[in-house]
Parts: structure tokens; sequence; C-alpha cells
């Protein structure tokens, strides 16, 4: 014993009296279970302000999690679903579900951080369902690994090159029913209010899958995210096409939402627009099929300016190319031939032509940074609410130019954008000064035309 005190007195720590160190390490384990042991023990890594939108809540994920290095590739994460590190490991609680144990049919997210789910859905050999990129050939494909596959060969398909190599179309009237769904996130909360990147693929893609009577209310849905992922987002910022979920993974914990708010039934025709028809095809199948099944179809433009009709009004004229976009979004089944044009739409015209503005006023949009495209700032717009008539994008000058239907709505617009910030850029918001160079029209035809209208 009297060897051992002597040993123990020549250690680097015997500054420190013993009890000190052994209350040290109690209280680090203390810490640390405390981070694992569920979600009411840990605090968002990010404060939320009052008056957040979805938009300043996805830069300051991304932001932070660059900052903080906390993502592997592909870097930087800004404008991505995260491929956050640990990623595996929250994949790995999945297998722990009884949700998953049960299902058959899964259908996961193609982003690089949902790579674990997928290769445990082929490893246990679940029907894994991927959804095509962008929604541009259908709406999923199934994933068919070679007869007597490798373990090498089944990672290999779990990853986006295999998807690619090893998967075959689903159609649209194939009896497909999906026991569980997978999702990525940029942002998400304990009560299960979930945001992603912008674009609004989850979202249609489920009530797609709704629409074809693939899933129903018993279908669960979960994300993975790393644990600065988990916010206090307010409820105010969701709307009834936003997907929620049942369950949150993240490195350290499993936590179940409980939510009660309803998932999408069916998807909302008067919140996709026309461009939205033309990137994605498959939305006029769906468009047709319940049009004749006499459901409302009405989308979110078909109460807008017609592009004509305000060229008619302005007095200038329309260029070729525009003239041409104008003529395709007018009848978004004109190429394809899948359906004939409705005629409330072309009723819809005729009011339009009658309701045209007598004034268009354009917002200049400056120091826009280099990497932001034209689609991520509509994104920005319509979660602001401030969609305008016509974008006039021009990131080559880091610049673009809003229309308005008139004045007062263009400085309401200016006041709601004050202060925007993406990227790290500090985005400048102000009247055009020269309203005479807005595509629409001159203050001179302006004035021409208004006389002639009286």
């Amino acid at each position: 014993p009297r060897l051992l005190c002597v040993r123990l007195s020549l250690q680097p720590t015997q500054s420190l009296p013993v009890p000190v160190q052994e209350h040290g390490v109690l209280r680090y384990r203390n810490r640390y279970r405390s981070r694992t042991t569920g979600p009411r023990a840990m605090e968002p890594a990010i404060k939320l302000q009052p008056g957040v939108t979805k938009w300043d809540i996805r830069q300051k994920i991304w932001d932070y999690i660059e900052k903080k290095n906390l993502a592997n590739f592909p870097r930087p994460v800004h404008h991505r679903i995260p491929n956050f590190k640990g990623a595996y490991d929250a994949c790995n609680k999945i297998k722990n579900l009884d949700c998953y144990i049960k299902a058959r049919e899964v259908k996961v997210d193609p982003d690089k951080p949902l790579e674990g789910v997928r290769l445990a859905a082929l490893q246990a050999r679940k029907t894994l369902l991927v959804p095509t990129p962008r929604l541009r050939k259908g709406l999923f494909n199934k994933i068919v690994p070679p007869p007597g596959a490798a373990k090498e060969i089944i990672r290999v398909c779990s990853t986006a090159q295999g998807v690619k190599d090893f998967s075959v179309p689903v159609q649209l009237d194939a009896k497909v029913h999906i026991d569980l769904v997978v999702v990525g996130s940029v942002a998400v909360s304990k009560n299960g209010w979930r945001i992603g990147k912008g674009e609004g693929f989850a979202d249609l893609e489920y009530a797609m899958m709704v629409s074809m009577g693939s899933i129903d209310e018993n279908t669960v849905v979960v994300t993975t995210v790393h644990d600065c992922q988990l916010l206090d987002i307010p409820e105010e910022l969701m709307d009834n096409h936003d997907l929620i979920v049942d369950y949150i993974l993240t490195p350290t914990q499993v936590i179940t939402t409980g939510c009660k708010r309803s998932k999408p039934q069916g998807i909302i025709w008067s919140k996709v627009d026309l461009e939205m028809m033309q990137k994605i095809p498959i939305l006029k199948n769906f468009y047709c099929r319940e049009k004749q099944e006499g459901k409302d179809v009405t989308l979110k433009d078909e109460r807008c300016i017609d592009e004509k009709e305000l060229q008619k009004f302005s007095g200038e004229r329309m260029p070729r190319k525009s003239a041409k976009a104008t003529r395709l979004k007018s009848d978004p089944f004109e190429k394809t031939g899948s359906c004939d044009k409705c005629e409330e739409e072309t009723e819809c015209e005729s009011k339009a032509q009658s309701n045209a503005p007598s004034r268009v006023t354009a917002v200049y949009m400056g120091n826009i940074p280099p990497s932001l495209r034209v689609s991520e700032l509509k994104n920005i717009l319509r979660d602001h609410n401030v969609a305008p008539l016509r974008l006039n994008w021009q990131g080559a000058q880091h610049r673009a130019f809003l229309d308005y239907k008139d004045e007062i709505t263009a400085e309401a617009v200016v006041t709601s954008l004050a202060g925007l910030s993406v990227s790290g850029s500090i985005i400048r918001v102000e009247l055009a000064k020269h309203q005479g160079d807005n595509r629409f029209r001159s203050q001179t035809n302006a004035r021409v035309n208004r006389q002639s209208l009286t």
C-alpha cells in the first residue's frame, strides 16, 4: 500500500485532489448522458428570432453547419440536404423502429445523408423505392440488385450511382403500397414540423403518392438530421401542403414527435403553377386524371395576368423568345398533347384582359450572390409572400428586376424585403430608378395607353 501511494503521488495530476477528478469524470458522464437520453435534455443550437421565415431558417442552418464543419461531401451544404457528419449513425437507428421492422415497401429520398437507410433496406431485403431526380422521368424507381449480389454490390446499389444503374421505373398504375417514407430535411422541430431545401419535391412526392393510393393515414414518415438541425420552428410557418414527420433520427437520439397535424391529402393544384407543370411532366398525368374524376384542378396562375395581355397594354413589342415562352405557358399540354385545354383556363384569360393593370412598377434587387440560382430566388420571394408578376433575372450582373401591378404593391415589397440576407450578402432592394427600362413598358407608353383606355 505504501508503494502504491508513492506511485500515485508521482502522477502528473497530483496537484488536483482525487475526489475533484472523480467528480469531474462523473460530471462529464452526466453531460454526455443528458445529450443522448432524449430531446428534452437538448437546447437548440440555433435560436430563432420572431418574424423569421423559412428561408431565414435554411440560411441559418447552412451557415452554422459550414462554420462548425459539421458536414461531409458534397460541400458547401447551401441549397442542399446537408450530408452531416454522423449521418450513418442516425440512419442505423431506424433498424430499431417497429414501423421499419414491420415495413415491407420503403420509399427513401435519394439524398446523400440517407444512403445508410437505403443500404439497411436492401440488406433487410425490403422493397426499396427511390424518387427520380427532380421528378423529371416519372415518380419513383424500384432498386433491384443483381441476383446473388455480394455485399459490395448491395452497398453500391444504395448510392446515387447504384440508383441509376440498378433501378427500374414504377408505372403510375402499378399497385404499390408504401409502409414507410424516409425524407431528408434542412430543419425540423420536435413537434414534427419540417423544412426542406425549398424546392418542394418531398411535399409534392407525398401528395402524388396519396393521389396514386400508394399511402394512407397509417404510413409513417421518418427523417434524419444532425442535432444542430433541431429548432423550435414556429407553427405559423407551416402550410397545408407541408409534410410533417413522425420520427426524427439524429446521431445521438430518436425523437417521437407525436404530431397530430394532418399530412397532405393529395395534390393542391392551387399551389402548382404553369412553370412547375413544364418542369415536372408527370404532373400533367395527375392533372388529366383528376380532372376526369371531376376534381378542382385550377392552377395557381390561371388567375394571373397573361404576359401577352400585359404587352398589349404596355405598347411595347415582346421579344420573340418571350412570346414563345408565353405561348407555351398559356397551354402546358399543347406540346405533349396529353390533355385538352380546359374551358376554365380560356375563361380566365378573357377575364384577365379586362383586369389588366394600367401601370407596372419594377423593384430592383442587387448584390445577389453568384451562387444563387433563379429558382432559389423565386422560393425566397414565395416565402416572403411577394411573388412578382414577372421576374427579369440578370444573374451575370448579380441583379434582378421584379415587376408588380402598381407602385403601392412595389413599395410594400421593398419594405418586406428590407435587410434580406442571402449567403451572407445583404440584398439591395429598392424601386427601380428607371421604370422606363422595365420590360413591360416605358413611362411615356404607359401615359399614352392610359389615355387610350380612358
